[in-house]
């Protein structure tokens, strides 16, 4: 085997040994929400997209949770909804969203009024949240809604494919 087929053959092996190891990504550590087995969470963990908001989705070690990238963005079923809150609440087709800014700059989006509640913490030097709600409407969409944001809350409507 001449030189060049030497080389070709020792990169291809050191590429091919790099994407094995990427594909052995570790589980992100997460804690279950007191509600976390709630039949409804099962519902919306087994829709959970395999990527939002341009991040793969990632292995969990808690019931009824669900991460994307390193960790930029991650769900948490089961915890307890929030109730009228002086929070911004807007509407992202068609799902009302409160957000928490108050640990900038890690988001936590809820859809409001649905049950059980669902937290997403959105690391916002990595992701969009606007991005991230438009990914996770569908999933959202399967509790139905109890209560809804006031009529002086924002109202976006994003194109997006996934509608």
């Amino acid at each position: 085997m001449n030189s060049r087929a030497r080389r070709t053959a020792a990169l291809s092996l050191a590429l091919l040994g790099g994407a094995t190891l990427a594909g052995c990504a570790p589980t992100i550590p997460m804690e279950a929400a007191p509600g976390a087995n709630d039949p409804a969470c099962a519902s919306v963990i087994v829709r959970l997209p395999d990527t939002v908001a341009g991040q793969d989705r990632r292995t969990t070690n808690a019931q009824s949770t669900g991460a994307w990238g390193n960790g930029a963005v991650q769900l948490v079923c089961g915890t307890d909804p929030t109730g009228p809150t002086t929070d911004e609440c807007v509407d992202v087709n068609g799902v009302d969203w409160v957000i928490d800014d108050s640990a900038a700059p890690i988001y936590r989006f809820e859809p409001y009024g649905r049950t059980p509640g669902i937290s997403v913490y959105v690391d916002s030097e990595q992701v969009s949240g606007t991005e991230t709600t438009v990914d996770l409407n569908a999933v959202v969409q399967q509790l139905p809604q109890e209560r809804e944001c006031t009529a002086l809350s924002d109202t976006f409507e994003i194109p997006s494919e996934k509608q």
